[in-house]
């Protein structure tokens, strides 16, 4: 018999309470390990632009002939007279920056020369070097054909 009728004691949870938490906890480990699997980087057994890998994810002498393409294009819209001489220039370095982006994987749209130069793109440097007085010079500007020239050969050359 109980002495203090007034007095009750803990009332126990159900078993139920229990495995939801655990379950609760489990769903969370779970999605970290899911979130941190589909966001990790893949890890590469060659450098990052290796030849091999290249070949894997495009066709080179299908995006040779492509941006090759488009350079004449521009090419030929300057001359028609479509195109003024600085925004042909532009358009060329863009073109030839954004080949060496889709060769290599490297995004040399947003690179300067002399980002160019530090990476392992010594073509595509001397390119842009080539362009960038008549992208941006304040003298008299080269003819857009030598441009579209020069950057053809880079394309070209690209290996």
């Amino acid at each position: 018999m109980q002495v203090d009728p007034g007095f009750f004691g803990p009332l126990q949870y159900s078993p139920a309470w229990a495995w939801c938490g655990a379950a609760l906890l489990a769903l969370l480990a779970g999605w970290y390990v899911f979130v941190l699997a589909t966001t990790r980087a893949a890890r590469r057994s060659e450098p990052a632009g290796s030849a091999q890998e290249r070949s894997a994810l495009t066709d080179l002498p299908a995006l040779k002939a492509a941006y090759l393409q488009r350079i004449h294009d521009v090419e030929q819209a300057a001359a028609a007279g479509a195109l003024d001489a600085r925004p042909a220039h532009q358009e060329i370095s863009l073109l030839l920056r954004g080949f060496v982006r889709d060769a290599t994987g490297v995004d040399a749209t947003r690179m300067t020369h002399q980002d160019l130069a530090r990476h392992p793109l010594p073509a595509a440097a001397d390119a842009v070097q080539a362009l960038y007085p008549a992208e941006f010079g304040p003298g008299p500007l080269p003819s857009v054909a030598a441009s579209a020239a020069r950057a053809s050969a880079a394309v070209r050359a690209w290996s």
